[in-house]
């Protein structure tokens, strides 16, 4: 099989034809080349197209560019190497002598002469002899690290793959740096700063969206817990409220309750009742002035609040067995709010003896599920509440109900 490359057996580069050995062996002075079965690796980038032929070369691309994906066109650019060394062009037999007296011979132009083992060096981290050579001669053999730098900043340049060619005269001058080493070390002082605030600036930018993200999110989160808030406090409210007013009604009818004891002790001592002139008129001043109202129908929430009052009222002489039918209630309806998709929760057997003894036989019981939207079916065997009928809102109220009928020792009294 006919080698894909020449390899480098002192240093270990592998060259795609015989003038880049030539050049990688004026320049290193290696000799010892042999034909190689595996070929250069060329990784062509998918967003600019730009090849690459080391994984080094690659990275760097990347940490430039950002580019981050390859393809790997080392079998497609794969082709046996000739071992002909080429030819020199001859000149053009058309053309006439040039005068000895009026013209001179034109300089001859040979590969600078660089540092071999920086060279070494970079062709050992995959930086082909011509880049190398190239990075070496206008970083002034500074260093490793200035090559580098230099060739990341003119990676872009067409001619960064050319060898290039320096007078002969002038060979012995290229080979020493071309600046002082002050200057190189002012200049790799200039790079490394430049380097340094790029990353700075890029880290300052990505903080930037980071905490303007950051406060997106923190703003999204406070106004969710006002909201949440708001709501709360709004439920809490109409909670003390409608306690209040039972509160209000519990205690005016115990005052009444109190007058009618005082008037029926009166009339059993035999004492005239009191002239009525001199009872205080709260209560009928109050009637009066509510009868001067707009009479409105009574809500679904007032309907349940008096729908327990009258359940109370009818069991008053058995609490433990009132409170009993609250909490199952309660759990009925919180069953229904908590999981609106299941059907057992909304589903209940009217002649369950449980159901019986804690609801079913109470007057007041029957009637409040149906103001939450139960009804019954299949011959009046099962109270149901149908899916489209569930109304969140009137189960809402009819759980703030009763955690009021529950907790307000006054709810229902007399």
């Amino acid at each position: 099989m006919a080698g894909l490359s020449l390899k480098c057996g002192d240093c270990g580069a592998s060259l795609r034809s015989v003038q880049e050995a030539q050049d990688h062996a004026e320049l290193t002075s290696h000799s010892n080349f042999s034909e190689s079965t595996e070929a250069v690796l060329n990784l062509v980038c998918a967003t600019c197209d730009k090849p690459c032929r080391s994984k080094t070369e690659s990275d760097l691309h990347t940490k430039r560019t950002g580019h981050s994906e390859f393809t790997d066109k080392t079998a497609e650019a794969a082709e046996p190497i000739s071992l002909e060394v080429p030819k020199a062009t001859p000149m053009d037999a058309n053309e006439p002598a040039a005068d000895a007296s009026t013209s001179t011979r034109p300089e001859e132009m040979v590969a600078p002469e660089v540092d071999k083992k920086i060279l070494e060096e970079l062709e050992a981290m995959g930086f082909p002899t011509a880049r190398a050579t190239r990075a070496l001669h206008y970083s002034g053999n500074a260093g490793l690290e200035a090559a580098v730098n230099w060739v990341v900043e003119h990676e872009n340049d067409p001619d960064i793959d050319e060898m290039p060619m320096v007078p002969v005269n002038s060979n012995a001058e290229a080979s020493k740096p071309s600046l002082t080493p002050e200057e190189v070390k002012q200049k790799a002082q200039e790079l490394r700063e430049r380097a340094r605030k790029k990353k700075e600036e890029e880290e300052k930018t990505a903080e930037r969206e980071r905490e303007k993200e950051r406060i997106r999110i923190g703003k999204e989160l406070l106004e969710a817990k006002r909201i949440e808030e708001e709501n709360e406090r709004k439920r809490l409210m109409a909670l003390r409220k409608a306690e209040k007013e039972e509160e209000k009604r519990a205690r005016e009818k115990i005052r009444q309750k109190l007058e009618e004891d005082k008037a029926e002790r009166r009339r059993k001592l035999g004492l005239p009742p009191e002239d009525p002139a001199t009872v205080k008129p709260s209560a009928p001043v109050v009637e009066e002035k509510k009868s001067m109202l707009p009479v409105r129908p009574a809500t679904k929430q007032e309907q349940m609040r008096e729908c327990l009052r009258s359940l109370k009222q009818n069991h008053k002489d058995d609490d433990a067995k009132v409170k009993r039918a609250f909490q199952t209630l309660l759990t009925y309806v919180g069953n229904v709010a908590k999981n609106p998709g299941e059907e057992k929760f909304r589903k209940i057997r009217l002649n369950n003896q449980t159901f019986q003894d804690r609801v079913g036989s109470l007057e007041g019981g029957i009637r409040f599920l149906e103001l939450c939207g139960f009804e019954k079916i299949e011959s009046e065997e099962f109270f149901f509440l149908a899916r489209d009928k569930v109304d969140m809102a009137v189960l809402n109220s009819a759980g703030s109900e009763l955690t009021s009928a529950i907790n307000n020792p006054f709810f229902g009294v007399l």
